[in-house]
């Protein structure tokens, strides 16, 4: 699940040496947190959190593959 969320941001950003994703959480449940430089959150963001709320929607599919929950959290750099 990391590497996907890793692999989307990477795909959005201009600055892509500057993503960071960690993974944290125990047993079903799983916690992800997505930095990106200050100039290409917008972009991971998107209008009205569109372009996230999607990032998180194909995380759940991942984790549900898993017997997982997962959340995502965008961080401020």
């Amino acid at each position: 699940m990391k590497e996907l969320i890793e692999f989307i941001a990477k795909s959005l950003v201009e600055h892509p040496e500057e993503v960071q994703v960690s993974q944290s959480g125990s047993g079903s449940r799983v916690r992800i947190e997505l930095s990106v430089s200050k100039d290409d959150m917008g972009r991971v963001i998107g209008k009205g959190g569109k372009v996230a709320n999607s990032i998180r929607a194909l995380l759940r599919v991942a984790a549900d593959r898993e017997g997982k929950q997962a959340t995502l959290d965008v961080t401020e750099p």
